[in-house]
């Protein structure tokens, strides 16, 4: 897989709802793979920051485990 391609976790299996995240020019792409048209554009260091707190439980009351 090239830096420039989309990726998408594991978790989804063959769900194709999900967000897809690829790096294009130093920057951190995301997408939702069911809307593909809105990327939302970030730098390597908030993804990253990001990436930590979702690690570390932050944002789970903004997420739905039942499905």
């Amino acid at each position: 897989m090239t830096r420039f391609e989309w990726q998408r976790s594991s978790y989804t299996a063959a769900n194709n709802t999900c967000v897809e995240v690829r790096t294009v020019n130093g920057l951190v792409e995301l997408r939702e793979s069911d809307d593909g048209d809105v990327i939302m554009r970030t730098t390597p260091i908030k993804f990253a920051k990001f990436l930590q707190g979702v690690k570390d439980g932050e944002f789970d009351h903004h997420a739905d485990f039942t499905g």
